[in-house]
């Protein structure tokens, strides 16, 4: 099962279209969530409440519609159904996680604080959903047919390029495996040596081994950049479908939910995000 959340807002909406077209993909039943405080969604409210918390219902089930209507005309084939979820929008989603095959969700909500690129909810849920999760800033307006994929040599990168090997045979598109290869040092980067260059490449195309034997018709570009590691995904996702990343790479401090590199990544991604949990 898919799940998206739903808010009413535009991104809101991108993001059920993309779950939609997802749950096509694999054919998935999607189930869209909007979630309301308990109050509002239990209909036990004191007397005094009872005509907010219908209104506020009420609200709630036009979004679902809507969502409904986005997904049904898109993808007519889907299996879709809206649900109200009681609680905060982020331990809600967070919850549902937990028997979901993926939770998509939109970069910003309605209740976005003016200025951010990326919401409290969308990054709660990055850090802490039970199942990986895409964030959808805008999709593009047709496929590109590449998925962009982090390759540190890390176990969750191992994950991220499965994942995008996985996509990428569902879309009939390429991997493209990218690995940033400067080192950090005071005051900068250090580009890497020569035979340390080669030795990454050689760990690159090694990492890709078994990835290409089991996805075999999926074409692999392989690429080592020099440069941070953010910019360097950024860059290579602008003409991507998705950009996928572990949701921790090497480097990361012990006790963190989500590394540096994929916490910028959900700001600054040009394309819908893939947060692979490790």
């Amino acid at each position: 099962m898919i799940i998206v959340g739903a808010d009413g807002s535009r991104t809101g909406l991108e993001a059920v279209g993309w779950a939609a077209a997802e749950a096509e993909l694999r054919n998935s039943p999607l189930t869209i969530a909007y979630a309301v405080p308990k109050w509002v969604s239990e209909d036990t409210a004191v007397q005094h409440y009872a005509e907010v918390a219908r209104w506020m219902r009420d609200g709630a089930h036009s979004v679902l519609d809507a969502a409904r209507d986005r997904a049904r005309r898109e993808w007519p084939q889907v299996l879709v159904e809206g649900m109200l979820v009681p609680g905060d929008p982020r331990s809600a989603l967070i919850r549902m996680s937990e028997g979901g095959a993926l939770l998509v969700v939109g970069s910003r909500g309605i209740g976005g604080v003016r200025g951010l690129l990326v919401g409290s909810v969308a990054h709660g849920v990055a850090a802490h959903a039970r199942t990986d999760v895409v964030l959808v800033h805008e999709t593009p307006a047709s496929p590109r047919g590449e998925i962009v994929a982090g390759a540190d040599g890390s176990p969750g990168a191992e994950r991220a390029l499965e994942f995008a090997f996985t996509e990428a045979a569902l879309r009939g598109a390429r991997v493209r495996a990218v690995r940033a290869w400067a080192w950090p040092q005071a005051g900068g980067f250090e580009a890497a040596s020569p035979e340390r260059e080669r030795d990454t490449v050689g760990a690159l195309e090694e990492s890709l081994a078994e990835h290409r034997k089991r996805h075999p018709g999926v074409q692999v570009v392989a690429e080592v950049v020099r440069g941070h590691p953010m910019e360097v995904l950024k860059e290579a996702a602008v003409r991507a479908d998705l950009l996928v990343v572990g949701s921790r790479g090497h480097g990361q401090l012990a006790g963190m939910l989500i590394g540096s590199i994929s916490q910028a990544l959900l700001h600054h991604a040009p394309c819908p995000l893939a947060v692979v949990r490790g």
